[in-house]
């Protein structure tokens, strides 16, 4: 197996995007599959990597990345060292940066007559599962979609982030991360961001849209983003696959660090499922 580590994808006007990329040397007609992490997440948290291994050996070309404003940076890409750049993140940005990521793997892999770049599958959890649908809804290259613990709705999760006026009149709220103990910025830009582009933003017009096949995975006991949203989507879009994963809970029971050396049963429930959707 070929693992890239830390590849930089410099862009013009734009903050840099973090990309590891696994896969193998000598397989055959390996598609792609895009991972986007969710809110407070990073390319290498928890047992993100160990899942990555197990597509390549699967036989995916397997891509995931820090988005450009999620807090990490060129140097430490784990945790939160730019709370600045997190603060100015939201979700247009990370859109843009997924877009930026599917033409980079296209270009990067273009020479590799071992992977397909035409066959090019998206994975997101959480937030990013939001981020992948309304990606996957309006750009033709993406042929699959799977989802992860996906929220179903960004406007409810924007609009309650506190008090609204007291938000726009200070420019800058905090959100706690219980693991680290930081306060996580937010500037009010977010908020402004989601109202102009309120409308491409809008998961369920983006599900009820899609044309390609999702398989939507959530797990029962999840607290943070509950299975009703999941419901949700596959409500909207009954061509979907729909599969409900036992005892797990947002992360599939898996948390950061992970120091094992496998998958927890749940989250290799979710990659059986994933890798039988994408064959």
């Amino acid at each position: 197996m070929t693992i890239e580590k830390n590849i930089i994808l410099e862009r013009k006007d734009n903050k840099p995007i973090l990309i590891d990329t696994f896969y193998s040397e000598e397989k055959n007609n390996q598609s792609i599959v895009i991972f986007c992490h969710g809110y407070k997440g990073f390319k290498d948290w928890g047992s993100w990597n160990l899942m990555a291994e197990d597509f390549a050996k699967a036989g995916f070309c397997f891509i995931k990345f820090n988005f450009s404003h999620n807090g990490g940076t060129m140097e430490n890409p784990i945790d939160f060292p730019d709370l600045d750049a997190f603060g100015h993140n939201n979700y247009t940005k990370e859109l843009d940066d997924l877009d930026d990521i599917i033409s980079w793997s296209q270009g990067h892999f273009k020479n590799n007559s071992n992977i397909n770049t035409a066959n090019i599958s998206l994975i997101g959890h959480s937030r990013g599962g939001g981020i992948t649908i309304l990606k996957a809804s309006e750009d033709i290259r993406i042929t699959k979609l799977i989802t992860l613990a996906s929220v179903c709705d960004f406007g409810k999760r924007t609009s309650t982030i506190g008090n609204l006026e007291e938000w726009k009149q200070e420019g800058i709220k905090y959100v706690l991360n219980g693991r680290t103990k930081q306060q996580m910025p937010h500037y009010y830009q977010f908020f402004e961001d989601f109202k102009v582009n309120e409308k491409r933003l809008h998961i369920e017009s983006a599900e009820k849209q899609l044309k390609i096949p999702h398989l939507i995975i959530h797990g029962s006991n999840d607290t943070s983003v509950k299975i009703n949203e999941a419901e949700a989507l596959h409500r909207w879009n009954p061509k979907s696959e729909f599969k409900i994963i036992e005892n797990a809970d947002h992360v599939f029971n898996i948390k950061h660090p992970w120091n094992n050396n496998d998958l927890s049963q749940e989250l290799n429930l979710v990659v059986e499922n994933s890798v039988r959707f994408l064959e």
